[in-house]
């Protein structure tokens, strides 16, 4: 399965949700997370899911910028398909500072004229 990974904004947390299968207890955390599409912002909804992705998820708060690994899976339930983004790592962003270039000064745009013996 490949691998998807997203920098953005948490937007919003949702509840957390748990109960117990056929494979026993579960718990799952959705969230939104803003980032930036070209030059508008969009919002995907992602889920953690087991206790340490809830936890990872919890050590960060809405307004937090972070980076999110992620699997896509579909799944059909009545006759409908659902894509279900789960999130299997959930990290701070690396500030990514923007290189700063020094402008020229007049003394770098300057340029030298050669000297030649032509009379014009």
């Amino acid at each position: 399965m490949s691998n998807f990974e997203v920098t953005g904004k948490i937007f919003k947390k949702l509840d957390q949700r748990s109960g117990t299968s056929a494979r026993g207890e579960w718990v799952s955390q959705d969230f939104v997370l803003e980032f930036q599409d070209g030059n508008f912002p969009t919002n995907i909804s992602l889920s953690a899911w087991g206790n340490d992705k809830v936890a990872e998820l919890n050590s960060f708060k809405e307004g937090d910028t972070v980076t999110v690994a992620f699997n896509i899976r579909g799944r059909e339930y009545n006759g409908k398909w659902y894509n279900d983004l789960r999130a299997w790592k959930i990290s701070a962003a690396q500030s990514s500072q923007p290189i700063q270039t020094p402008s020229p000064t007049m003394d770098d745009m300057q340029t030298s004229i050669p000297e030649d013996d032509l009379p014009f």
